[in-house]
């Protein structure tokens, strides 16, 4: 088995294999730490003699094991006998464990969503503490995502994770009154379960369909489970606006095939429908918030028969209003694009200005590849060229770097 194989592996069956131990013992940072010891097991194991029928089962009763191993050997250093494990409050049900002494049949990924959206974390660790225990994303990648260093994220998990011990929180759905308190941060967490998947921050592929059907799958369970929630609603329908693209972002060869050169008809209708229909259902409601909005914006680009036939005027009004609902760099810098094209390049520039003063954004590549576009609309070659090849040096994206390089390319050799 190939370490790509296993990390697939690993990240289809993490939430099950956390969600399987939490029901038995409790604390999320010692099933995390044992289910990584487990699949440090696996990879030793399972190359020479093969991958067991069922991965998840062979992962939580190694980790099982694991557990048990580790609460004894505490109880051991301190003093006290073996033999009173198992009456420890609490852990009055830890023994060796069986095959079948833990269910691991059971689709726990909702629950562990909202334990991970305890209200004893602030919204930042919810959110990183989900990607990391129920999508198994690397440390690696949520910092990317937070525009942080691994080792800071890293720092927030472990606290993350202390702060649920302390607060005694367990693997159960909360109840009526706690529920809508947590959605916000557990559809913050879909988004960016999305976002990853839909354009990862590194490696050689751009899309991983694994990760956007993960978020899609998520968000209609939290929808199931809020019928009204108008916000989640919007989510469900901005997924599937923009997932329907997807068959179209590449090309034979994997590369990226920009929004204004993609083959909409390749686009998936029936994703579209459904996405429209929802948000038609939701928007004559009453209050708007940010994501019903991004899904309004992804409905205009799906509806339009062609790039250039966009409703641009329209898209740039629902990004103002996003900016008062949810400000932000991601969305300033869509506004850029919606300003130079529904105005001209001059004024999308203009807009971009506050974001490079910023250290952080300007450690961004999107900000680069952003400005390098409109610069080039402008006919700023040279300044276009420096941005594009500033894009190219800092995103971690294989496929966005080819993409940069070849509009580096194209504009110095005089072919864009």
């Amino acid at each position: 088995m190939t370490e790509a194989a296993l990390a697939d592996v690993w990240r289809r069956e993490a939430p099950h294999v956390l969600a399987a131990l939490l029901r038995r013992y409790g604390d999320l940072g010692d099933c995390e730490d044992a289910a990584q010891e487990a699949l440090a097991d696996a990879a030793e194991q399972w190359p020479i003699r093969g991958v067991p029928d069922d991965p998840r089962a062979w992962l939580v009763r190694v980790a099982s094991r694991r557990l048990i191993d580790t609460y004894r050997a505490d109880r051991a250093r301190t003093g006290r006998e073996s033999a009173e494990v198992a009456r420890r409050p609490g852990d009055a049900h830890l023994a060796p464990p069986a095959d079948e002494a833990v269910t691991t049949d059971t689709d726990d990924t909702l629950r562990m969503l909202f334990l991970c959206c305890h209200p004893a974390l602030s919204r930042a660790s919810q959110v990183a503490l989900s990607l990391r225990a129920v999508v198994g994303l690397s440390v690696e990648q949520i910092a990317a995502a937070y525009l942080v260093p691994a080792r800071t994220m890293t720092q927030r998990l472990t606290r993350a994770r202390s702060s649920l011990r302390a607060s005694g929180a367990r693997l159960t759905m909360p109840g009526d009154a706690e529920l809508p308190a947590r959605v916000a941060a557990v559809l913050d967490t879909c988004h960016l379960i999305f976002t990853e998947g839909y354009t990862r921050t590194s490696g050689e592929a751009l899309v991983d369909t694994g990760l956007t059907e993960e978020a899609i799958r998520l968000t209609r369970q939290v929808c199931a489970a809020l019928p009204d929630h108008d916000e989640a609603t919007g989510m469900l329908a901005l997924m599937l606006l923009t997932h329907a693209r997807t068959p179209a972002r590449t090309d034979p060869t994997g590369d990226l095939v920009p929004l204004a050169e993609q083959e909409r008809g390749r686009w998936c209708r029936d994703l579209i429908a459904e996405g429209v229909g929802l948000l038609e259902g939701v928007l004559p409601r009453g209050h708007v918030g940010r994501f019903q909005l991004q899904a309004a914006i992804a409905a205009v680009h799906a509806e339009a028969p062609s790039y250039e036939a966009t409703d641009w005027a329209q898209i740039r009004i629902l990004y103002e209003m996003l900016e008062q609902v949810a400000p932000g760099p991601a969305v300033t810098l869509n506004r850029a694009v919606a300003v130079a094209m529904a105005e001209d390049p001059h004024a999308g520039l203009r807009v971009l200005e506050p974001l490079l003063a910023e250290s952080a954004m300007k450690r961004h590549h999107r900000l680069h590849a952003v400005r390098a576009h409109l610069l080039e609309l402008a006919g700023d070659r040279e300044a276009a060229a420096e941005s594009y090849r500033r894009a190219a040096q800092l995103t971690v994206s294989r496929p966005e770097q080819r993409y940069l390089n070849r509009r580096l390319t194209r504009l110095t050799s005089g072919q864009a």
